[in-house]
């Protein structure tokens, strides 16, 4: 068991990704299993994503589970200035490369002996829920502005869940914000066109870069006070707070390649307050069908500035003013338990919609954090083998020995995100004033073991 958990944390270490942007650096896709439901899934929790999602949902994972996946995106930028000039950029290629990933291991301490200690659940999680990539012709319109962006940040989760009540979990779990060397370069970066202030010739070449690590926590509850005859939820509450961390980047700025001063920053990720209900209005031994909301409150507000200090003297002032936003989702699943026509396999359908504001003004849009209100819709389908089945009808999906796992799932959802076109006019950098279309198609696939 411990070299099959090992050999899964180094796989997880290789797929964990440089982001790539949603609302605002906020990137929500954390699973394929709530990607399908259109991220709709803090009042369910019923998987090691949990630790993302809702930490107390933890409690509701048997033995050990581990989830590992990844996400293929694409789209584009387009801009077009108010004397028509065009310009297109995109999320850091045709398919954003490394892709968005993540990687979820709890292990329920029941599973380990001991009455005292099954209400424990312990778990860990490698997530990259804020993030940015995108890019742009060197000699676009606004190169003074952003020529491109990437800011790869993870999100390292060890987590607890407690189970206090049979109806009620609690769970708590940090949040470790850092940048690794094998994800892109290795630290937050922008490059741009100098603009001939701040002591930087016009023309010139210009990269910030920065690097740091913060943190912050969230604490979740479970409430589940209606279940059917067989004790399984039919419906739960889920609540969810996210904590403000900052992450002090220190890096340099480059001009023509050459290193000028060493600078320093501060990135101020929001606090979120999510509100979950879900019900289950068919949930038998042959079928279960799933209706969930999620409301959340993103805190951009405390996004005010990001200004650069230099070592060298002076600072090179980066206003934010963001302000705060909902984000509402609402998500389906339909799942069919071992049925004739597939038996050993369960078979779910997914659906879902997300509803997300655009928090950053007009003042200080930078096209290098593309920033619209947008509406995604997902679907998604999942499959969990076990017992005496073959997942890709040749690997045995349950097995005697402890080493091998009792089920294997695969799960796949994609989403079309839809943006609504946006007029910039008074941004602090004029060149930036012009209207911007953008979509992003993303596609999420997960392998699942449970042990």
């Amino acid at each position: 068991m411990f070299r099959m958990v090992c050999l899964v944390v180094m796989l997880a270490a290789l797929l964990v990704p440089a982001n790539t942007s949603a609302q605002a650096i906020r990137f929500q896709p954390q699973g394929a299993a709530a990607a399908g439901q259109g991220n709709a899934f803090a009042a369910q929790a019923d998987d090691a994503s949990a630790i993302h999602f809702n930490p107390a949902g933890l409690t509701q994972v048997d033995g050990v589970q581990s989830i590992v996946g990844s996400s293929l995106m694409g789209g584009s930028i387009k801009y077009k200035s108010p004397a028509g000039l065009d310009a297109r950029g995109d999320y850091g290629g045709s398919i954003t490369a490394p892709p968005p990933s993540y990687f979820y291991l709890s292990a329920n301490l029941g599973a380990f002996g001991g009455s005292a200690i099954s209400p424990v659940t312990l778990g860990i999680g490698l997530t990259s829920p804020f993030g940015s990539s995108t890019r742009y012709p060197a000699n676009g319109p606004f190169n003074t502005a952003a020529v491109s962006a990437a800011l790869p940040l993870i999100d390292i989760k060890p987590t607890i869940a407690y189970k206090v009540h049979e109806d009620v979990s609690v769970g708590v779990s940090a949040d470790i914000y850092s940048f690794a060397g094998f994800l892109g370069e290795g630290h937050a970066e922008r490059r741009q066109v100098g603009a001939g202030l701040f002591d930087i010739p016009a023309g010139a070449s210009v990269e910030l870069n920065g690097k740091g690590t913060g943190a912050g926590a969230t604490v979740s509850l479970l409430y589940t006070p209606l279940r059917n005859h067989e004790g399984k939820p039919q419906a739960s509450v889920g609540l969810a707070y996210h904590s403000q961390a900052v992450v002090p980047l220190k890096g340099a700025l480059l001009v023509n390649g050459r290193n000028v001063s060493d600078v320093s920053t501060n990135l101020v990720l929001p606090q979120i307050y999510t509100g979950a209900m879900a019900i289950w209005p068919i949930r038998t031994n042959e079928r279960e069908w799933k209706l969930e909301l999620d409301v959340e409150y993103v805190g951009w507000k405390s996004m005010r500035d990001s200004d650069i200090q230099r070592s060298s003297g002076g600072v090179i002032p980066q206003p934010q003013q963001w302000k705060n936003v909902p984000v509402v989702a609402i998500g389906t699943e339909y799942k069919w338990l071992n049925p004739e026509w597939l038996p050993q396999w369960d078979v779910a359908i997914r659906s879902g919609y997300t509803r997300t504001e655009n928090p950053v003004p007009d003042t200080t849009f930078n096209p290098g954090t593309i920033s619209l209100s947008s509406q995604t819709l997902s679907i998604g389908v999942g499959f969990l083998c076990k017992g005496q089945g073959r997942f890709l009808w040749v690997v045995p999906c349950g097995g005697s020995s402890s080493l091998w796992p009792k089920a294997i799932g695969f799960d796949v959802a994609f989403q079309e995100w839809f943006y609504e076109p946006r007029t910039v006019t008074g941004n602090r950098n004029p060149t930036v004033d012009g209207t911007y279309h953008t979509y992003v198609h993303l596609g999420t696939a997960s392998l699942k073991f449970m042990f």
